[in-house]
């Protein structure tokens, strides 16, 4: 028998010997991916957070760790683990006993054994001999190999904790609101070293209000703290005999409200210009530094309710605000709550450009060398090669009108003769360069040919906001982004653009800002003037107003406001009402009850309809722009634009209009009377014309036309709103509409 069991415990150990003989020593290489995740920071322009994503960890060096937490957690964990080989034969036959036995495993491991399960691939986390045997091996290798300091450095920074926090660091800051490690007290430090044998379980127990299974975990390690060193902590159980008091838990969901609409623009253009995916900036200790203004973005929500409120969840307004001067998009408006509803319209969402459009015709045309004082048809329709015919949306009684009348009415017959003049590539070209999709802009082009000058091609809010920042900053366009610059431990990863494009002269900014100032000052965009504030924009409606911008600059801000509506029907057309203006796949209330309709097989479907009468690019977003515009410009100097540069040769593609004479009744009616009859009056002035010393309020705002006067088919169907109950004065329309500022509601 005795020879049996000797056999039996010779032949264990000879295993065993085997065992570890084979067992190599982990190398740093073989450490785990995950051992130094770190969650990364994004945050506004001025650097305060936006938002922490990933793991929650602050790698710390052991010389930051304060004894006492240290003590702590052997006191807890291992009360020899500065002289243990890294295994304690003791606690070993426990945790085998308990592995064989199938019970539940507590204690045993050392924390070098813990340290080198966390932070070394090959040890798993499952419960079986083979597994406790090989983590016996690399505890005692990697003890002979790595200094206690080193495995303690290890253990501290990968351990849960608990509120997801790895590592001391982050469990310092999450528990104790305490961002430097080593002003951890020794209460803190036993709090914590206590959390260490169950976190999931005492989190649980605290967020239901009971906090005695972490009382009494802390009271077990402050009296095995007492019993380590009697000479620190032996008063520690008597002067705090309860745990310190904890920082409520801050279960931030950084997604909800505005923020999760600049983290999905941040993440995206992350990916397109770095590669860096959403598991690598939770995982790779990122700081993320923004183009945001926190307080834009505030201003830009306010803005959008304080004139929409009264209208349904079918209505959508889209903003977007660029800084002209360097590209970074400072401010924009896709919802009120990312969680409710994930579509990014100011970065997605397109749109028909509508009279918005027109601009680039103008670029193009003063870059050919052609001036504002060219006269352009007024007459409507006209019927250009490939186009169906193309009209102004309101009558006039003049025939011809310079540029400057054009833009600042939308005159559609004109652009349109402008843009045949130039040549629909350079357009093209232009507004591409300028920072629209160039495919779109081709694809408008090859399907509705001179359409594309009244705004047939389709754009987003930023692309709006980017493209008029030509015209703001002598003809330099810096693309459209909202990064700054990305570090990672200090050091630079990725920095913003800052060579801009030059897309026009600088004369012809000049000349085309001139141009757009008059439709602020007496023409469609004049609910978007600022007080003492130069000025320059454009209106735009599409046909049956389905789509209303208002696209405005000031020298240091560009600005565009857009609006659409959709309706969600069923597959029999009833309308159901959105549900955070999205168009909803199921019936009734609860999704888990639905049992016919699915995501890829909807209940309902959005579908674009026409904002209405009393929408147009002069009434709602004009008014929006100026409210979100006044916020913007504040604090901002005075600036002014170049003068007109007065460039170009004058090109009439419209013939002069003929003077016209009223004779006068002749007053002599005596034989002796000689007939007098007046010189006629000046009638080379358009009745389109207006005193350049009126001031808005002594006209109505005059309409836009219409700019697709013949129908464009529309190529996208974006969920929009219902009825609205506060009109606003009417616009003319071009391809695109415009709305009422104040008296929009």
């Amino acid at each position: 028998m005795i020879v049996g069991v000797v056999t039996l415990a010779a032949g264990l150990f000879g295993m065993a010997a085997v065992g570890y003989a084979l067992t190599p020593v982990p190398a740093q290489s073989q450490s785990k991916d995950s051992v130094d995740d770190t969650g990364s920071v994004i945050t506004y322009a001025d650097g305060s957070t936006l938002a922490r994503l990933g793991v929650k960890r602050k790698l710390v060096t052991y010389a930051q760790i304060p004894r006492p937490v240290q003590d702590a957690v052997i006191a807890a964990e291992n009360d020899s683990f500065r002289e243990d080989p890294g295994i304690s034969f003791s606690g070993m036959a426990r945790s085998l006993l308990n592995t064989v036995t199938g019970r539940q495993v507590q204690g045993g491991s050392t924390i070098t054994q813990q340290m080198a399960r966390n932070y070394y691939d090959g040890l798993s986390q499952e419960r079986s001999v083979s597994r406790k045997f090989k983590e016996i091996f690399v505890a005692v290798k990697v003890s002979k190999s790595l200094s206690k300091e080193t495995i303690l450095e290890q253990y501290l920074n990968t351990i849960y904790f608990g509120r997801g926090a790895y590592g001391i660091g982050a469990a310092a800051e999450a528990f104790f609101n305490v961002k430097d490690v080593a002003k951890l007290t020794p209460e803190q430090g036993a709090y914590l070293a206590g959390r260490i044998q169950n976190p999931v379980r005492f989190d649980r127990a605290e967020a239901d209000g009971n906090s005695a299974a972490t009382e009494e975990r802390y009271a077990y390690v402050i009296r095995e703290m007492s019993t380590l060193d009697p000479a620190a902590y032996g008063t520690l159980p008597t002067r705090s005999p309860s745990s310190p008091k904890r920082v409520k838990e801050r279960n931030t969901d950084y997604y909800k409200g505005l923020r999760g609409y600049m983290i999905n623009a941040v993440l995206d253009e992350l990916k397109a210009r770095t590669g860096l995916t959403l598991d690598d900036v939770e995982k790779g200790g990122y700081r993320i530094r923004s183009t945001f203004d926190k307080r834009l973005m505030k201003a830009a929500k306010d803005a959008v309710h304080r004139h929409t409120r009264a209208l349904s969840s079918e209505f959508t307004t889209t903003v977007a605000s660029v800084d002209p001067r360097n590209g970074r998009v400072n401010a924009f408006y896709s919802g009120d709550d990312y969680t409710t509803d994930q579509w990014n319209d100011a970065f997605v969402s397109q749109k028909q450009a509508a009279s918005a459009f027109k601009t680039y015709v103008l670029a193009a045309w003063l870059e050919q060398g052609y001036s504002l004082d060219s006269l352009l048809p007024a007459s409507s329709p006209i019927k250009l090669a490939g186009t169906s015919p193309i009209k102004n949306d309101h009558p006039s009684r003049a025939t011809a009108v310079d540029v400057l009348d054009a833009t600042a009415n939308s005159v559609n017959t004109a652009y349109a003769k402008m843009g045949e003049k130039v040549g629909l590539d350079s357009v093209i070209d232009i507004a591409a360069r300028a920072g629209l999709n160039k495919s779109n802009l081709e694809s408008a082009r090859d399907r509705h040919r001179y359409l594309i000058t009244i705004g047939s091609n389709q754009v987003t809010a930023v692309e709006q906001a980017g493209g008029y920042s030509i015209f703001a900053q002598g003809g330099t366009h810096h693309d459209n982004h909202v990064i700054i610059n990305v570090t990672k431990n200090g050091r630079n990863h990725y920095t913003e653009k800052s060579t801009p494009t030059q897309v026009i002269s600088p004369e012809a900014a000049a000349d085309a800002t001139s141009a757009l100032r008059e439709v602020v000052t007496r023409g469609t965009g004049r609910n978007a003037a600022l007080p003492g504030r130069p000025v320059a924009g454009k209106t735009g409606t599409n046909n049956e107003n389905k789509e209303a911008w208002f696209v405005g600059f000031t020298p240091q801000v560009s600005t565009a406001v857009g609006m659409f509506r959709q309706e969600c029907r069923t597959k029999t057309g009833k309308v159901i009402p959105p549900r955070h203006k999205t168009c909803p796949w199921f019936r009734g209330k609860d999704p888990a009850k639905e049992t016919r309709y699915t995501k890829d097989n909807p209940y309902t479907r959005p579908y674009e309809v026409p904002l209405g009468t009393t929408f147009e690019g002069a009434t709602y977003p004009a008014a929006i722009w100026r409210t979100f515009m006044t916020e913007a410009t504040k604090g901002q100097p005075v600036e002014q634009f170049p003068p007109r540069a007065g460039i170009g040769i004058t090109e009439h593609l419209a013939p002069k209009p003929t003077p016209t004479t009223t004779p006068a009744a002749d007053p002599c009616t005596g034989p002796t009377c000689q007939a007098t009859t007046p010189p006629p009056p000046d009638t080379t002035t358009s009745p389109e014309e207006y005193d350049s010393t009126r001031t808005p309020e002594d006209d109505p705002a005059p309409q836009e036309d219409s700019a697709d006067s013949a129908p464009i088919p529309e190529d996208d169907t974006d969920p929009v709103p219902q009825n609205n109950t506060n009109p606003a004065p009417p616009e003319n329309q071009d391809a695109s509409t415009g709305n009422a500022a104040d008296s929009a509601p």
